[in-house]
């Protein structure tokens, strides 16, 4: 068996003048946060990084669904929910910002009330301030309506400043226009 080497094809001829480089489009920033998850150091994370992106002047828009939604709750609502299983949940997850749970190591409460106070030695901006934050700079906090549905949840047991809920297509338009997508 013999190998037969053929020689390179002849290169195509350059232009003289070198073609003027296409500048690259300009888009503005578009980052889409997903949070799905209601645990403190995952909220935490969610607020860091949606006023970050916003100060950094990305459009920034979270999306917020399943445990997260019940951060999203007001403080002083203890109950809510429609029917004794959404209730019954909330009593067992109990809604609000100032009530997360840590994923690991939440001794019955001492892990959070450890984690404050190293938070407030050094001088850490609380998920609640980071909230605030993130709502004056523009960052849109947008409802799951099923999960509203689901956790019988209405506008008036959601923080101030939430946005009108959309279900999951809405959130897939976004991605298809080009928002960088972030599950937390």
């Amino acid at each position: 068996m013999t190998l037969t080497v053929e020689p390179p094809a002849e290169a195509p001829a350059v232009a003289s003048q070198p073609a003027e480089a296409a500048a690259p489009e300009e888009r503005p920033h578009d980052i889409l946060l997903i949070a799905y998850s209601g645990e403190l150091e995952k909220v935490w994370a969610l607020m860091v990084l949606a006023s970050s992106a916003a100060a950094m002047g990305a459009t920034c828009r979270v999306f917020v669904t399943f445990w997260a939604l019940q951060a999203f709750v007001k403080d002083e609502r203890r109950i809510t929910g429609k029917n004794w299983m959404q209730k019954l949940l909330a009593l067992m997850q109990r809604p609000g910002l100032s009530h997360r749970k840590l994923s690991k190591m939440n001794f019955l409460g001492m892990g959070p009330w450890m984690i404050d106070s190293l938070r407030r030695q050094n001088h850490v901006a609380s998920p609640k301030e980071l909230l605030e934050v993130a709502q004056a700079m523009g960052v849109e906090f947008i409802p799951c309506q099923m999960t509203m549905d689901m956790y019988g949840l209405t506008r008036d047991d959601l923080i101030d400043g939430m946005a009108e809920p959309v279900g999951a297509a809405s959130v897939i338009a976004l991605m298809q226009q080009g928002s960088a997508p972030l599950f937390i």
